[in-house]
């Protein structure tokens, strides 16, 4: 899929139609640990996804924030269904690796990773996702962000 864009603009993926948007629903419904943790899929479009991840006992680390294991975990899986939205029917795509910077911690309210496609190529989908938390007045505060490589895959179920 081509994508380049003109004067280094970032490049921008076409629009999936409406059975790449459900390829994602249906997809994030398997998520067997995002379902377990209370996750929710927010929104989705070419090259974005969005989810939340409430704050509960399930999250915490020892001190009582949100632990940097499920910060990653929903960095990881919105910047994945970012590129799920540009990868060819018939594949989905799974992490090669990612490399996260943890900017605050926080307990309570939610958290919101939104993924972004930088670069789709045939072999390799580069995504960022960046992690918000966002408090019960609903103040939003950076909290990490992540860059991902992924590798299209055949879908196997």
């Amino acid at each position: 899929m081509k994508t380049s864009a003109p004067d280094g603009q970032i490049p921008k993926p076409r629009t999936p139609d409406i059975a790449h948007l459900q390829r994602v629903k249906e997809s994030f419904a398997r998520q067997g640990m995002m379902q377990h943790l209370g996750a929710r899929l927010i929104r989705t479009e070419a090259g974005l996804c969005e989810l939340a991840l409430p704050y509960s006992d399930k999250v915490t680390q020892q001190q009582g924030g949100f632990h940097g294991g499920a910060m990653g975990a929903l960095a990881d899986i919105a910047g994945g269904y970012a590129g799920l939205t540009v990868a060819p029917e018939g594949m989905e795509v799974t992490t090669v690796e990612y490399k996260i910077n943890f900017l605050a911690a926080f307990s309570g309210g939610e958290l919101r990773a939104t993924g972004r496609v930088v670069k789709a190529g045939k072999r390799a989908i580069v995504t960022t996702a960046q992690v918000v938390h966002v408090d019960d007045t609903g103040q939003q505060t950076d909290c990490a962000v992540m860059q991902q490589t992924l590798m299209p895959v055949p879908k196997s179920y």
